[in-house]
């Protein structure tokens, strides 16, 4: 064999043997487990993954093909989403996604390893899980919802819609931290617009209901319903009792106003989503969380539906109506 016919023949069995292993490189699945604390059926979830799927096949990823999410719904239950947590990380993903400060805390006593992206989650800051907004460190960085002044905002509303109230029952979590903040400055808002405030911390529905049901015996009352795991399973009781109760209710996502609630005012949760995309491509890449700055929210939206409005005989003003992103007729 002369030397160029040699040089060919070492070549192809070069390539021979490089070619399995290139190719594994080349066919990895990155493996993503994501940990939800609301059902499987929700419909609002559905639409969040459906933007964040848009947003990572804009940036090259395809289900099957270079990535699979391993999805674990807790339905609001706290000891399944303990359990989904730890099978998530028996998993050894590449990458965690959580949804919510009650899904982030019940990670973080799981593992502290894992890169992690959180979505949704309030005043990380303060609630220890990061050490701050600009360089997190450790293994989490993602997106926040709520600052504790929103709390003020929702009661506001509540009030422009309905100035009659004079009592608002506040549907909270007292074990999340950031729900007790966004109370607490709903509290501090309620002086100046004339409302007495009555915390209630349960997070079961048929409690809720019958809370919900007491307080409405009284007049002039009205709910706000706090961010969380809870409130949004129960989400469609809540509005329910609160239209058989006649009581005005504003609730923290749009959604809620869209499905028969009286308002709803909050961040876009869609587009939250689709930008978190832009992490989970990062992060695969070779990214550090420690180093990614945790985005804050900067598009809210306000959605009135009037004709809940007119069921409890309520005349929102132009205004108001003006200032909404949609109005539901």
């Amino acid at each position: 064999m002369d030397r160029r016919g040699f040089f060919s023949a070492a070549g192809g069995v070069i390539a021979l043997l490089a070619g399995p292993s290139v190719s594994r490189a080349q066919s990895k699945v990155a493996r993503v487990g994501f940990l939800i604390p609301l059902a499987a059926d929700d419909v609002e979830n559905k639409q969040r993954m459906a933007s964040l799927w848009r947003g990572l096949k804009e940036l090259g990823w395809s289900e099957g093909r270079n990535i699979r999410i391993e999805y674990r719904y807790a339905a609001g239950d706290a000891a399944k989403m303990r359990e989904h947590a730890a099978e998530l990380v028996g998993m050894a993903p590449d990458l965690i996604m959580v949804h919510s400060n009650q899904a982030l805390a019940v990670m973080r006593q799981v593992d502290r390893r894992i890169p992690t992206i959180f979505l949704a989650v309030s005043d990380p800051v303060a609630e220890g899980f990061i050490a701050n907004l600009s360089r997190p460190g450790g293994n989490a960085t993602g997106f926040t919802n709520y600052e504790p002044a929103m709390g003020g905002k929702w009661l506001q509303l509540l009030k422009e819609l309905a100035p009659a109230v004079t009592r608002t029952l506040v549907l909270y979590n007292a074990k999340i931290a950031a729900n007790v903040q966004l109370s607490r400055a709903l509290e501090s808002a309620a002086d100046a617009l004339g409302v007495r405030v009555t915390l209630s911390p349960t997070t079961d529905g048929a409690e809720m209901e019958r809370v919900i049901a007491a307080f409405a015996r009284d007049r002039n009352g009205g709910l706000v319903a706090m961010p969380n795991p809870s409130n949004r399973v129960h989400e469609k009781l809540i509005i329910d009792t609160c239209a058989r109760q006649r009581l005005p209710a504003v609730y923290p996502f749009t959604f809620a106003a869209k499905a028969g609630g009286l308002a709803g005012y909050g961040l876009d949760q869609l587009e939250m989503y689709r930008l978190a995309a832009s992490y989970v491509d990062r992060i695969l890449k070779g990214a550090s969380p420690a180093e990614m700055p945790v985005q804050l929210p900067n598009r809210f939206e306000l959605v009135i539906n009037l004709q809940t409005a007119k069921t409890l005989g309520l005349a929102v003003s132009p205004a108001l109506l003006a200032r909404a992103n949609e109005v539901v007729q």
